[in-house]
């Protein structure tokens, strides 16, 4: 089967970041830059060379409360988001809370025909799937790019997160689940119609993360 691999950096400076950017994309069909792992005033420098690659990158800038590692203002969080839609990344991931409580900026996103991945991650539990359908049907209002992460406190709750596909028809959905028990939801979600899945260059970035290498050893039987 055909499957495609996005590829998690962190780094913690520009020059490292574009080093690090140009071997995965040399093994990876996408890489997600974590812009949350750079001071906020070294964005602008990352973004300028990194800019050719970008039509390539998901980019994310998660604060500390989704579970990354930016801890500044969220006016200066929101105005970064809208430094780096100017690039026009393959993808801008923005949270689901985030899109939802700020009007200007979906209108600014709008307005620069952002493609925009609209996120949703619950690090505690996976709920029940009432819950994750209605949460993928508001989602829906905000883009087409939808992703829905949880963690598994046990292998049924791998199963009812890959169960939201069946829900999926008109959107492209990234769903699995966090953790050890929910490992296996990052593989079979991309039988199930995932358009990639997340995977680390070496040391994983999220619980239960694959590497690059172990999934393209899983798929093709080759390193």
């Amino acid at each position: 089967m055909t499957y495609k691999t996005c590829a998690s950096i962190a780094e913690k400076t520009p020059k490292k970041l574009k080093q690090t950017l140009t071997k995965a994309l040399k093994k990876s069909d996408y890489a997600e830059i974590r812009f949350d792992f750079l001071n906020p005033n070294a964005v602008p420098e990352a973004l300028h060379l990194i800019r050719k690659d970008l039509r390539r990158c998901v980019s994310t800038l998660r604060p500390i409360r989704e579970g990354g590692k930016f801890s500044g203002t969220e006016k200066n969080r929101i105005s970064i988001i809208k430094l780096i839609a100017e690039y026009n990344p393959f993808l801008l991931d923005i949270e689901y809370d985030t899109l939802r409580k700020n009007r200007n900026l979906q209108r600014y996103l709008k307005n620069t025909g952002t493609n925009t991945l609209v996120s949703w991650h619950n690090f505690k539990q996976t709920p029940a799937i009432s819950v994750l359908k209605k949460k993928l049907l508001e989602m829906k209002k905000f883009s087409n790019n939808i992703k829905i992460v949880t963690m598994a406190k046990s292998i049924n709750d791998g199963s009812r997160m890959l169960s939201l596909y069946n829900n999926s028809k008109d959107v492209k959905l990234v769903a699995f689940s966090m953790g050890n028990f929910g490992k296996m939801s990052r593989l079979l979600c991309l039988l199930l119609g995932s358009p990639y899945t997340y995977v680390s260059l070496g040391k994983p970035i999220a619980p239960g993360q694959f590497s690059l290498d172990e999934v393209k050893s899983i798929f093709t039987g080759r390193k």
